[in-house]
């Protein structure tokens, strides 16, 4: 007999799944926005809501609804191979060459560089980020405990010294919103700058990737039927995306007020050590390293959770014992090139994965509509991935190479919305309608 899920169990599963979005870029890029975008701070909020929040939902729904068993099955609707090359590439990502890294980065340069000497950094990351990792692939160890580690205990401590900070903020402001000017990105396109900013969060990338450790979650309750588990998925997804939503909201606006008593930082990571140490000293400092250490943890766990669940799958000949052993001592070796660069380079691949993310959850979440016909996600596809890949070389190092330039130069005058960032949005659309028209007089054909 199927099992009917309690209140309680919701609010369980959506903190779990809370707790393994939240990390690194969830604290860091709220705050260092609010900063830039001034009085446009609302505008810029809804677009970082949208990609940072809305998506991520979506993601995960695109999972429960699609009955497949994870992102690989999903994204092999294109074909295999490319369902090889984008979960892969996807988990590289999330994984050991980008988030993995930043969130051992961010924990050490929030929570600890205030008690280091500058001297002494280098080391102090070192081993911290050795300690950090073990301390993660340990966890990692048992993934049918995630439910207890993450949602029962860790995000709960987390939210508790997090509001501490946040009221703290609101009940002393350092300058009204309307005081603060806005940065030339805000002023022009505030909306599509938060828009931007929120795949810095990676969270709809991640989504593709824990929606499956939701329904192995539900499956462990004894939720078995499919219409079950995307109905349950729904409601654990709606309470982590509105605790996501209320946090992302009073981080930017506090990232705004900073502005009252503070330059605008390198990153967001810096605001936030600042903000605490102003409000409450040394102690607003601890508890501020209490806060960014447990929210990156927990989603380590996660992450490196994934990653060695869906590798060891995709690979039989890899155990998963031996692959949270390598993705936790690879992010230990990158973390210490420090967190400005990691997102310095993270930045062109983001640009070039999120479009092809997003069209897959949209296909995804529609798919009923198209009886998920093969075809459909060919043909989005391929006119996703040559837009996508031009904004990645736009905002790579490679920009001003004489090749990138004849690329950008196409994008610049042929792709609608490219200044933006969001080249890809309109060859995605025509994909979409012409893939629609084609399966129609194909069905048409075969009728005839």
């Amino acid at each position: 007999m199927e099992k009917k899920l309690t209140g309680k169990d919701y609010l369980y599963i959506g903190s779990m799944l809370f707790g393994l979005f939240f990390g690194a870029g969830n604290l860091i890029f709220p705050v260092h926005m609010g900063q830039e975008a001034g009085t446009h701070v609302w505008p810029a909020i809804i677009g970082f809501l949208i990609t940072g929040i809305g998506l991520p939902f979506l993601g995960i729904i695109a999972i429960g609804i699609s009955g497949e068993n994870g992102l690989f099955d999903l994204a092999s609707r294109v074909n295999k191979g490319y369902g090889y090359f984008f979960t892969v590439l996807l988990y590289l990502v999330i994984g050991p060459f980008f988030a993995l890294p930043r969130l051992a980065a961010t924990s050490f340069e929030i929570g600890l560089t205030p008690f280091i000497p500058s001297n002494q950094a280098k080391l102090a990351l070192a081993i911290f980020s050795i300690i950090f990792f073990l301390l993660a692939w340990w966890f990692s160890r048992n993934p049918s405990k995630l439910l207890d580690y993450v949602g029962k205990f860790l995000n709960p401590l987390f939210l508790v010294l997090l509001a501490v900070l946040i009221i703290m903020a609101f009940v002393k402001p350092l300058a009204g919103i309307h005081e603060i000017a806005a940065q030339k990105a805000y002023t022009d396109n505030a909306f599509f700058t938060g828009f931007q900013n929120g795949y810095n969060t990676l969270d709809v990338l991640a989504s593709l990737a824990f929606g499956i450790i939701v329904v192995n979650t539900l499956k462990t309750r004894g939720v078995t039927k499919k219409s079950t588990i995307t109905t349950d998925m729904f409601k654990s997804g709606a309470v982590s995306i509105i605790l996501m939503g209320i946090i992302y909201s009073f981080l930017s606006l506090m990232g705004t007020m900073s502005v009252g008593k503070f330059a605008i930082s390198e990153n967001g990571g810096i605001a936030l050590a600042q903000i605490a140490h102003y409000y409450l000293g040394t102690g607003g400092s601890i508890i501020l390293a209490l806060i960014v250490i447990v929210a990156c943890l927990k989603t380590s766990i996660g992450l490196i959770t994934a990653f060695s669940e869906t590798f060891a799958e995709l690979f039989p000949q890899l155990s998963y014992s031996k692959l949270i052993a390598v993705v936790a001592i690879l992010p230990c070796i990158f973390a210490n090139v420090g967190l400005t660069s990691i997102i310095t380079y993270s930045t062109p691949v983001l640009m070039f994965l999120y479009p092809l993310a997003m069209v897959l959850v949209f296909l995804g979440v529609c798919g009923p509509l198209f009886k998920n016909h093969s075809l459909v996600y060919k043909i989005v596809t391929i006119f996703t991935f040559i837009p996508a890949l031009i904004d990645g070389i736009n905002n790579s190092p490679l920009k001003d190479a004489k090749f990138a330039k004849a690329i950008i130069d196409f994008g610049e005058n042929y792709l609608p919305f490219f200044d933006l960032g969001m080249g890809w949005v309109v060859p995605a659309a025509v994909g979409f309608v012409l893939a629609l028209i084609v399966v129609a007089f194909k069905k048409e054909t075969v009728k005839n």
